[in-house]
């Protein structure tokens, strides 16, 4: 699992169409590397087609900005696990904060996303990050423990392979973003949470978002801490997406 990490969360936008287009243009300029994976997470009803374009690509990806923990079921708008599986997904972004602040997502219930995923064989890039005032008063990393504590009786094996996306939320689309010493000391204690529970510290895949740009994407990734990005509104531009991915 080591090595770069791009992750593009276009939330909602791209219909199937706009996405085939972004892949295009994308795929016409973008040069693999081996050390670097790149992941989009387009809405539900363009995941399909994002598969479709990236087929057969080494390093891409693509998986789903939200899933539901039940296998199947009465639950009207929602994806399952297995789903995921049959299109092909690398996994789902798990327990962002548009997630858990405007649709009142529970830690318990990212806790269950996330287990299914495990399960199953996919990737949970699970979300976690404290709101500014919970900043101001010093409480980042209680915040943050508390939104890993729902993995916590995971085995090694399973925690291993979750990535975790450190996204403060005082900077998601605010143009505002942690300095890379601020990011890099998160970092270093999600890291030492999983080691606390068995997974070796070098494993353990940290990414940081919140306004990552072009501008900063260089001196964000030069901080050894940090394994990767996960990107919003820059990731909607090809040609801003491809400068980031290629830092």
């Amino acid at each position: 699992m080591k090595g770069r990490l791009f992750c593009a969360n276009w939330k909602m936008h791209h219909g199937p169409r706009a996405a085939r287009r972004f892949l295009e243009l994308f795929l016409r300029s973008y040069n693999g590397a081996g050390d670097r994976r790149v992941w989009f997470f387009p809405p539900a009803v363009s995941l399909t087609a994002v598969l479709e374009m990236i087929q057969g690509r080494a390093g891409l990806g693509a998986g789903a900005q939200n899933v539901h923990w039940e296998a199947k079921g009465a639950f009207t708008g929602e994806i399952s696990v297995p789903m995921l599986v049959e299109a092909g997904a690398v996994g789902a972004i798990v327990g962002h904060s548009e997630r858990r602040h405007i649709f009142g997502e529970k830690d318990e219930e990212a806790g269950k996303k996330a287990r299914a995923l495990l399960e199953a064989g996919l990737t949970p890039v699970f979300c976690v990050g404290e709101k500014l005032e919970e900043r101001e008063a010093g409480r980042t990393w209680e915040v943050v423990e508390r939104q890993l504590q729902v993995l916590g009786d995971l085995p090694p094996s399973l925690l291993e392979r979750v990535v975790v996306a450190y996204e403060p939320v005082w900077a998601i689309g605010t143009g505002r973003n942690a300095t890379p010493g601020d990011a890099a000391e998160v970092h270093r204690a999600i890291r030492s949470w999983f080691a606390g529970r068995g997974v070796a510290v070098d494993a353990t895949v940290v990414l940081y978002g919140g306004s990552v740009n072009p501008s900063n994407a260089k001196e964000l990734l030069a901080e050894p801490e940090i394994d990767g990005v996960l990107v919003g509104g820059a990731s909607l531009d090809p040609e801003s997406w491809l400068s980031i991915v290629q830092t």
